[in-house]
């Protein structure tokens, strides 16, 4: 059995003048809205456009369409217990807290960006009963505890946490619709925190909301960008003041040294808490700070993957050790975040690093079912206990509805949509800014009325080429912003077919002309063999955005849960074992010859679905060695070989070995130990 075989936000801130406007942009293509804030806050450099300008195509068309067909669309069958009508979110005794909106959150922007009624109609009810479960006092939402009751959490309701989840929520519906009750549920709601959190701080119900306080003062900023009252700033330094100081301990760098010290999913809301607030105060710290937790977190847990080891809590960087679904969707979200304050290019090209690479390879390819944790170095994937801070009955690897725990069953779906939705930004000097790159359009208004659609045909990661074909409803003059990723040497720029300009990597380009129907952008980013250290000295292989993993025979299999009854896990989940040797180590190379010793072979055409090793667009064949001592422990590859020992031990005879993109594989090696030629 293959895996291929298996069964089948941010809004722009606008001010009150422009609610009209906006709630007109679902008959209009969408309206850009000029990117300024209010006084005192910063000037961003870009900003989202609303919910549904941004329309998907080609795989990435077909990965949102699969979330519609699998777990996104039908969780509330999949998983009634906790989504059915008994959620407290709909007014139920059943469970009160995060998961609901966590499944709102990516069922939202699914359904408006695929513009499908049925999906909308899917999320009204969390909508209205929200709005109207709104109380005199300002506060919203479930507002009674219950007793335990197996499966759900019944407590704590008042907890500050699920809130922040559907504020997120609220911004994005509103973004889409214009829905005033939108504004007036978030004003009365923030004077409500501003009364409540003194005696009743962050952390006064549960931990969680201290450390993702983030999340909450976004929302009031964006709040504040269309409103203009006072009392906003005021709540947001209370909720600064209550939210984990980040910047404190990334600038002292003795957080991301740490094993233990921050749970994962925490850390990765919480890198974007430093640039929310730097909005308000634009000082370099901020920045700075990221920077730096950045740079700890790849030196001390990073992964090929671009995520870290976090299984339940930061791990170190050894391949094997886990990293959970929940950090990859969130980490994306935050990337986006500061994406769009700062214009940071370092942002983007890790954004697409977890796109491209860990999202893929962490759900199945009909989207029902799901890893807790992933590994870099995954050779097999079974119920097993394994070295893991956090374990569920040894469920945490196999793909199931709810292996490990179920929070990632909840809040997995955001990550295709909101990626979908930030591929694409207006720009502070009126224009358009293509800053993310995959198949997609963009329909919408520039200041003085002209209406642009912007075409982006392209099989990138897969392709070195993006072309651009834009049509517009009469001749205007704007600019069009350009990432060049830093991996990319030299880009080529052509207009109409005519060579423009060639681009250095790690820069924004921008294009400022005249345009109008029939002009053709073409973007070439040439992509070259290179590669990363990581823990003992391995390397990952990688080429443009894609890191490559060995190509392991998969033998995939659903098995029956034989854990005792109320274990992790439910009823049954799949279990992959290989069935091709994965032991391999590769031959020292010298940079200069990558090319020589890693050929790549590219398929002709790449398939709607090019997520699994059936389709895998592209290929790289090398020479390696086989590792004997590299064996099995505890279903996992065992400790990994120092690179490069002296004398050591491996066959004599070379092999030739595949490599394919890591988000094909559910079995892999992707941080390989190097050997002496």
């Amino acid at each position: 059995m293959t895996k291929n075989s298996m069964r089948s936000l941010l809004l722009p801130v606008v001010f009150a003048m422009f609610a009209m406007p906006l709630a007109a942009q679902d008959k209009q293509p969408g309206k850009i809205i000029k990117v300024e804030s209010r006084s005192p806050l910063r000037q961003n450099p870009y900003r989202q456009l609303p919910l549904g300008a941004i329309k998907a195509h080609g795989w990435l068309k077909e990965m949102l369409l699969r979330q519609k067909s699998g777990a996104t669309g039908n969780l509330d069958k999949l998983y009634e217990t906790v989504m059915g009508k008994r959620n407290g979110w709909l007014g139920g005794d059943g469970d009160q807290w995060e998961r609901g909106p966590y499944w709102i959150d990516g069922l939202l922007p699914l359904a408006y960006i695929l513009d499908d009624q049925e999906l909308i109609a899917k999320t009204k009810p969390w909508i209205e009963w929200t709005l109207n479960s709104q109380q005199p006092n300002g506060y919203f939402g479930p507002a009674k505890a219950y007793d335990y009751e197996p499966g759900l959490q019944r407590s704590p309701s008042h907890d500050w946490w699920p809130k922040m989840v559907m504020l997120k929520v609220l911004q994005q519906y509103y973004s889409a619709t214009g829905d005033q009750r939108v504004i007036q549920l978030m004003t009365n709601y923030f004077r409500y925190q501003l009364k409540e959190l003194p005696s009743k701080p962050l952390d006064h119900w549960t931990f969680w909301a201290r450390y993702r306080g983030g999340d909450n003062l976004m929302i009031v900023y964006w709040l504040y960008n269309i409103t203009g009252d006072a009392f906003l700033l005021e709540l947001a330094e209370l909720i600064h003041k209550q939210t984990f100081d980040y910047t404190t301990a990334f600038l002292e760098r003795k957080l991301l040294s740490t094993q233990g010290s921050i749970h994962c999913v925490n850390l990765a809301q919480g890198f974007k808490a430093p640039v929310i607030y730097y909005q308000h105060h634009p000082e370099q710290k901020y920045l700075d700070a990221v920077k730096t937790g950045f740079a700890d977190l790849r030196k001390f847990n990073g992964m090929a993957h671009g995520l870290y080891g976090g299984d339940e809590t930061l791990h170190g960087n050894n391949p094997t050790q886990g990293s959970e679904f929940c950090t990859a969707v969130e980490m994306m979200f935050s990337l986006e975040s500061m994406l769009e304050i700062t214009g940071d290019i370092s942002f983007a090209d890790h954004l697409e690093k977890i796109a491209f690479n860990a999202l893929p390879a962490q759900a199945t390819d009909d989207f029902l079912y799901r890893q807790y944790f992933q590994q870099a170095n995954q050779v097999m994937v079974t119920n097993k206990m394994r070295n893991f801070e956090t374990n569920h009955d040894g469920t945490d690897v196999c793909y199931g509805l709810l292996t490990g725990y179920p929070c990632c069953t909840a809040n997995m779906h955001q990550g295709w949509p909101k990626f979908t939705q930030n591929l694409w930004y207006a720009s502070a000097d009126s224009g358009l800014a293509a800053l993310v790159y995959a198949p997609s359009e963009v329909k919408t208004n520039l200041p003085g009325g002209t209406g642009v659609t912007i075409k982006e045909a392209t099989n990138y990661p897969f392709s070195e080429e993006i072309q651009f074909t834009f049509t517009t409803t009469r001749k205007s003059k704007f600019p069009f912003h350009l990432r060049i990723p830093e991996w990319c040497k030299k880009a080529m720029i052509t207009i109409n077919g005519k060579t423009w300009k060639q681009a250095d990597g790690n820069q924004i380009v921008k294009i400022e002309r005249e345009w109008q129907t029939g002009d053709v952008v073409t973007l070439t980013l040439p992509m070259h063999i290179f590669r990363n250290r990581w823990h003992e000295g391995s390397v990952s292989i990688e080429r443009g955005p894609l890191v490559y993993g060995l190509l392991i025979g998969e033998d995939i299999k659903m098995v029956k849960n034989t854990n005792p009854p109320g274990s992790y896990g439910g009823d049954s989940f799949y279990e992959v074992r290989p069935t091709t040797p994965w032991n391999y180590g590769l031959l020292e190379t010298a940079p200069d010859k990558l090319e020589e010793y890693f050929k790549v072979e590219k398929s002709s055409t790449v398939s709607t679905y090019p997520w699994n090793l059936e389709n895998a667009p592209i290929r790289i064949k090398t020479k390696a060695r086989r590792i004997p001592s590299w064996q099995l422990y505890n279903d996992m590859a065992g400790p990994l070989p120092f690179s490069i020992t002296y004398r050591f031990e491996a066959a004599k005879e070379e092999e030739e070995i595949t490599l394919v993109p890591y988000g094909c594989t559910m079995l892999r090696i992707s941080q390989f130990p190097v050997l002496r030629r």
